[in-house]
């Protein structure tokens, strides 16, 4: 027996108790990956290659090797926050070194609008252009939108809603006539409203008359015809849906209606919409007038807006709008992000828009023990870890990312305790090793 094998006994289990001691002191640490202690036994060469009866010369430390499991996820009330659900990591970068690499997912914004890390790195990314369309190709540093989302003005009205068909005729003349009394709710028999924007952003309340043109009593007529009135503002429109010019009473009231809408004996869909020149009817034109808003503000004229009323339908039930749409927003703001599961950062706007305002790229490699780590939840690639293969959030071995979420260490603390114990007697039981082979010295110098 020498001292070597002692020695070399107490320094292995010095560092196992090294790296014990930084899993566990970064148990608490989000995105870490706990590493492990790897030995190798020592020989001495024997002359010639050859040796029947060697004894070993103690041990030594071949490697730390970080372990890349899964952490647990736990949410998180910061959409800010990032977590790796499966393979790959962030990348992230200052523009100047080489690219790292972190499971840490707890980013924030910067005064410049990125997204970064603690330690000021960017999170590298595919940008979108001004129409929110992402950008493939090299990733560079994701930056949100600073400024606001300018308007759309009203294009597309797009309605879904039943007539009742048991409701008695209330244009004039018992049906025969047209024309109807805004202030009076018995010329017509239902109405709705919605919200068009005009090309400044400027809110324009619209509202639709319904009025019915066929009486169901006596004899079936051949169709069922409905009157439609439109407002803006409250103010009439001034052209119906072929273009002509819709005359006003001395009380300023619509005289003709804006169009008409026919359905069969039996109900359902229309089988006719005046303005519309296709069987079966498709959208018909609205132009909505200037005007002045309830706020006393004046409002712009919003020509050729496509109005589809094929999802109207007539049957014996109450009046109902399921469905009433358009594709016109005022400004926004920036108030918020969110990111997707495939990656996709989400801008949310004040007025209730989103719109992608990029995607995060991750990077997987084929030997992530070859990465060399440096601190502060980042690695860097070397030769044995090989190049970085990207890609997007779910694609191929890419995990799916959850936002407002972080992954915890992989640390087992319970396992790192007993662990702990174990290098502990390992320690004692090498310096026993030591210390009786100093006795046995001792016994040897003292012959005579």
């Amino acid at each position: 027996m020498s001292f070597q094998q002692g020695l070399s006994g107490l320094n292995a289990a010095s560092k196992n108790l090294d790296v014990i001691g930084n899993n566990i002191a970064n148990s608490g640490t989000f995105g870490a990956k706990g590493s492990r202690a790897e030995f190798s036994d020592v020989y001495a060469a024997a002359l010639n290659g050859a040796g029947a009866n060697q004894v070993g010369i103690g041990t030594s430390l071949q490697s730390v090797a970080q372990q890349f499991t899964q952490g647990n996820i736990t949410t998180t009330e910061n959409p800010m926050d990032l977590a790796i659900n499966g393979g790959g990591f962030f990348q992230v970068s200052d523009g100047v070194n080489p690219t790292r690499y972190t499971r840490n997912g707890q980013f924030k914004v910067s005064k410049d609008g990125f997204i970064v890390n603690n330690e000021g790195l960017k999170l590298m990314g595919y940008p979108a252009n001004g129409a929110g369309v992402i950008q493939p190709g090299t990733a560079q540093p994701l930056q949100l939108p600073t400024g606001g989302i300018p308007p759309a003005v009203t294009t597309k009205v797009s309605m879904e809603l039943n007539l009742d068909s048991r409701l008695k005729a209330t244009a004039p003349g018992g049906g025969t006539g047209t024309g109807m009394d805004l202030k009076d709710s018995a010329t017509y028999n239902n109405a709705t409203s919605m919200t068009a924007y005009d090309a400044k952003g400027q809110d324009v309340a619209v509202t639709f008359y319904f009025q019915r043109a066929t009486d169901p009593s006596g004899a079936v007529p051949p169709n069922d015809v409905w009157n439609v009135y439109a407002t803006a503002n409250g103010t009439p429109f001034d052209t119906d849906a072929s273009g002509n010019a819709i005359p006003l009473d001395a009380n300023g009231n619509p005289t003709i209606p804006y169009t008409t809408v026919t359905f069969p004996p039996t109900g359902g869909a229309p089988s006719a919409i005046a303005g519309s020149a296709t069987t079966p009817p498709g959208a018909i034109s609205m132009s909505v007038p200037a005007g002045t808003s309830t706020r006393g503000n004046p409002t712009l004229a919003i020509p050729g807006i496509q109005l589809n009323l094929t999802g109207a339908t007539e049957n014996g039930s109450s009046f109902a709008v399921t469905n009433l749409t358009q594709d016109g927003y005022a400004p926004g703001q920036l108030t918020g992000i969110q990111v997707a599961n495939d990656g996709i950062v989400q801008a949310r706007y004040s007025n209730g828009q989103s719109k992608p305002a990029g995607q995060v790229e991750l990077a997987s490699f084929r030997n992530p023990q070859g990465l060399q780590t440096m601190g502060g939840n980042v690695w860097i690639r070397t030769v044995s870890s090989g190049d970085a293969v990207v890609g997007v959030p779910g694609d191929g071995n890419m995990g799916a990312l959850q936002s407002g979420a972080l992954e915890e260490s992989n640390v087992d603390l319970t396992a790192e305790l007993v662990n702990m114990v174990t290098a502990q007697r390992a320690y004692q039981a090498n310096a026993q090793t030591i210390k009786t082979q100093d006795q046995v010295l001792q016994t040897i110098v003292n012959l005579r």
